[in-house]
């Protein structure tokens, strides 16, 4: 058995744009809860197409191993904190 489940949770929203800002939002929230998200596999599809798949976050490697927190289309430099991070 398994020691670690993912969950996939279909949540519909009218157009790309604003799957991706959900997708950020949701995965920028579970991020506080106690379970391990991993932002940089978090995607979008559209419904009926499902196996084409949108990134929400860029997470290219940066250097030090970590990678990129920004959204997919960010036009900053690649940054290893996300802004959401920076508030308390």
């Amino acid at each position: 058995m398994s020691d670690r489940w993912v969950i996939h949770v279909p949540v519909a929203a009218p157009d790309l744009v604003r799957a991706r800002i959900f997708a950020r939002t949701a995965a920028r929230v579970l991020a506080r809860l106690s379970v391990r998200v991993e932002p940089g596999g978090v995607t979008v599809s559209a419904e009926d197409q499902q196996g084409v798949r949108h990134w929400v976050f860029c997470d290219r490697p940066l250097p030090g191993g970590a990678r990129c927190a920004l959204p997919v289309d960010h036009t900053a430099p690649c940054s290893r904190r996300a802004p959401w991070r920076d508030r308390a």
